[in-house]
């Protein structure tokens, strides 16, 4: 039966959560460990996404999950590699041609960028090494949990979205 119901589809696609990270105890190995964490579920939410679905908007504000990862690629450009975005709504939407495995590899690419910055981080309270021009770097402290935080909510939002279109669950 081919149905798109929520409460029909209950149960399919479901993945068992993967725990928290156990991590070093240093500041930077802990909040690099639940950051990574983070992007690995965001980004396994969107990736295997079908299409058109993954870039409707499920909610009113046209909220979609294309959408939330190609916003989640300009934040950690932003912050960690000091690139400058122009238009904070427009990173909310992924161009008409972009595929599912174009967004996602992006966004790992920036990742990749971003964790070899950080690599170069040993001080949580010494400016990122990358900071905007004109504008002061915030501390490897402020960065990574501005990201975690950042990348948390929209991996919620990617978590419902994702639900509604075919009811896989999990981390």
């Amino acid at each position: 039966m081919n149905t798109t119901d929520p409460a029909e589809r209950r149960g399919r696609g479901r993945r068992r959560d993967t725990p928290p990270p156990r991590t070093a105890s240093g500041e930077i190995e802990v909040l690099r460990g639940f950051l990574d964490y983070l992007r690995t579920s965001v980004a396994a939410k969107i990736d295997g996404a079908p299409e058109p679905q993954v870039r409707t908007a499920a909610v009113p504000s046209g909220t979609n999950l294309l959408g939330l990862l190609h916003h989640l690629t300009a934040v950690e450009r932003a912050t960690f590699l000091g690139e400058h975005v122009g238009d904070w709504q427009a990173t909310f939407r992924a161009a008409p041609t972009d595929t599912v495995a174009d967004v996602v590899g992006r966004y790992r690419e920036a990742v990749r960028g971003a964790n070899e910055v950080l690599d170069e981080c040993t001080d949580p309270a010494a400016p990122l090494p990358r900071a905007r021009p004109g504008r002061p770097a915030p501390s490897v402290r402020w960065a990574l949990t501005h990201l975690i935080e950042e990348t948390g909510r929209h991996a919620g939002h990617a978590d419902i979205l994702r639900e509604l279109i075919d009811g896989s669950t999990g981390r």
